[in-house]
């Protein structure tokens, strides 16, 4: 697989007043996406609340996102992790559909003892679409499963013939560095926090994947542009205002991000339980405290 460069949104699934998955949104969302210089989608998962989707669910949200692919925008589909036989089964309905690449996270209930386990459990999962990219999502702070992830890399490197990489969604800069060039940056390995977005472009990341991109892109497009003309001031102030706005997330809670997304135009619905959904009264607290931020300068819209 060519390795995906840029921004890749974390998309959030739409949900109607009634609590199902709303499919009509996805083109939407893929437009509004590719207006704002995305250069694709990690679906159904943390964000698209995947662990609280059915697999019909997330088969036709696959669908769906599979017709939204085209050149330079790129569809990843989350498969889960605790049941391996499901992650298999929705891994081939992926590569049916035409999905570029899938990822599994750690199992986070039965948890593997060793890395080595891990990697085993993920060799498992991949070699039902052995002619398809596939990513491992590390997110040890929901899986509590912190293997280093350079350890992991020298086990599947040669045992996953179809491994492409590691969604990288932790603090561990050193691991991640060391990941980043392992084999001679032979894996893509896409970093998972928005707010330290700057620090991994200082060390080589240029893969990024997060929720925040589907509601601020130009700010971090930004941040990568001065980085690039060597003005570091300017990109960590660019850095900085956006860790500010991240910051709103913990303040408002989970039915936050859907709120961004509706004050940049585009209204997802509700959250799924046991994710809250923002009332009137807070989303207008909320919309206040946005007031004069660099949210409407930097804000995605539609083009």
């Amino acid at each position: 697989m060519n390795k995906i460069k840029g921004l890749i949104c974390a998309p959030f699934t739409a949900f109607d007043a009634q609590g199902s998955v709303d499919l009509s949104k996805v083109p939407l969302q893929a437009r509004f996406y590719k207006d704002n210089g995305v250069s694709g989608v990690f679906a159904c998962g943390t964000t698209g609340e995947g662990s609280s989707l059915t697999m019909s669910e997330k088969k036709a949200l696959f669908k769906e996102w599979a017709g939204q692919r085209s050149e330079g925008f790129a569809v990843i589909g989350f498969l889960g992790g605790t049941s391996l036989e499901d992650c298999k089964d929705l891994a081939r309905f992926a590569s049916e559909v035409g999905l570029d690449a899938v990822a599994m996270t750690a199992p986070y209930y039965q948890r593997p003892a060793s890395v080595k386990d891990l990697a085993l459990a993920v060799a498992e999962v991949a070699s039902a679409v052995p002619d398809m990219p596939f990513f491992f999502y590390h997110i040890p702070i929901l899986t509590k499963v912190s293997f280093p992830m350079i350890r992991f890399l020298e086990i599947v490197d040669g045992l996953i013939p179809n491994f492409a990489g590691i969604k990288y969604t932790d603090e561990n800069m050193m691991d991640y560095h060391l990941c980043l060039e392992y084999g001679n940056h032979k894996y893509n390995i896409m970093w998972g926090r928005d707010e330290m977005l700057l620090e991994a472009l200082s060390i080589g990341g240029r893969t990024f994947v997060g929720s925040t991109y589907g509601y601020m892109a130009p700010v971090y497009n930004a941040i990568t542009e001065a980085f690039d003309a060597g003005d570091m001031a300017k990109a960590a102030s660019l850095q900085f205002e956006a860790v500010k706005l991240i910051t709103l997330l913990d303040k408002y809670g989970s039915g936050c991000g859907k709120a961004f997304m509706k004050a940049a135009g585009l209204d997802l619905g509700p959250c799924r339980r046991p994710l809250n959904t923002m009332d009137d009264d807070k989303y207008k607290a909320f919309l206040e405290e946005l007031t004069g931020t660099v949210f409407e300068e930097f804000k995605n819209i539609f083009k």
